[in-house]
This record gives structure tokens, C-alpha cells and sequence, in this order.
């Protein structure tokens, strides 16, 4: 929105980014290499059987986001970009097991889905330590929060709490 539609109704600050994936992912290359083009509709169609949307997956990939989306999107001047990446270490019921394992091979730390070198972009404000990708978009804390309870354990992400923590951040920025 910022790069290409240049919305003139209002002055875009800054945009901050949390486990974004700037430089794609080593996940999606090795998906579209062990499956192949050709058999990639047929992944797609169970995935959207499933419940789960695949329409970006392609987008994904290191070299889409490296000659397609990142030369034809570019940073704006005045415009301050933050970006905040993430490390967990899935569980053995995670299902980011082999995903984490893949690129942790190729690019380092990440979060099951986005490494830390890719999430990096702008200012870079830190790492979350412990958080998975859907944890992050909190598709799973509040299920943790309940089982964590139940065993009297701790969760030590927040992601409500992080957001709000990042809105006090671009407030000291003045933005």
C-alpha cells in the first residue's frame, strides 16, 4: 500500500512488520522443489480442504520475493520501517517441526515459518524469543494460556500485551 497505491488521504509514518517474511522463505522453495509445479494444484486443493488458504504460498518463495515483490515494492523516504523477528524450538506436537528444521538448516533461528534473517527489515527492533508463527498472530496462545493454566505453568508470550508494547515503542518514536 505505502510503495504502490501511495495513498494520498493520509501521510503514512511507518510500518513494522513482526516475523514477516522480506526475503521469503526456504520452506516454500523446498515445498514447490519436493512437490513440483505440476503437482502443486493438487497440494493446494487438499490444503484448501483442510481449511487452509494457499492462494500466497508461491509468493513465498526466496527468489519471488527477491526479484518480483522486493525490487517492484520499495521503501518510501519519510516513511520509518521497523521489523521484529522470531526463534522457538517447536515441541515434538508441533507442527512446525520439519518446517523449523528446513530453515533452520538454510537461514538460522526462525519461528517455523520465517527466519530471523528474513523477518529483519529496517530498523530491527529485536527478537521474540519462544513464540511460534501462529503464536505470534495469536492463533494459539489462548489455548496455551487455558492448558498452561490447568498445569500451572507459566506462558511466557503474550501476544496482546506484545502489540500494546509496540504501539508505547512508536509512541517514543513519535509516531
Amino acid at each position: 500500500m505505502i510503495s504502490r497505491l501511495r495513498p494520498t488521504g493520509f501521510k503514512v509514518l511507518s510500518l513494522t512488520t513482526v516475523s514477516s517474511p522480506h526475503q521469503g522463505s526456504p520452506f516454500a522453495d523446498y515445498v514447490i522443489r519436493f512437490v513440483g509445479e505440476k503437482r502443486l494444484p493438487k497440494l493446494y486443493r487438499i490444503l484448501e480442504r483442510m481449511g487452509l488458504e494457499t492462494g500466497a504460498f508461491e509468493q513465498l518463495t526466496t527468489e519471488f520475493m527477491r526479484n518480483n515483490f522486493n525490487p517492484k515494492t520499495p521503501d518510501v523516504e519519510g516513511v520509518k520501517y521497523f521489523s521484529y523477528g522470531a526463534s522457538a524450538y517447536p515441541g515434538l506436537l508441533s507442527p512446525f517441526r520439519t518446517s523449523h528444521r528446513i530453515i533452520q538448516h538454510v537461514e538460522g533461528d526462525n519461528d517455523g515459518l520465517v527466519s530471523i534473517k528474513s523477518a529483519s527489515h529496517g530498523i530491527y527492533k529485536g527478537t521474540l524469543i519462544g513464540p511460534s508463527h501462529l503464536d505470534i498472530i495469536n492463533w494459539t496462545n489462548r489455548l496455551k494460556w487455558i492448558i498452561k493454566g490447568i498445569l500451572g505453568q507459566q506462558n511466557k508470550f503474550n501476544a496482546i500485551a506484545f502489540y500494546l508494547a509496540l504501539s508505547d515503542m512508536l509512541a517514543e518514536e513519535g509516531l
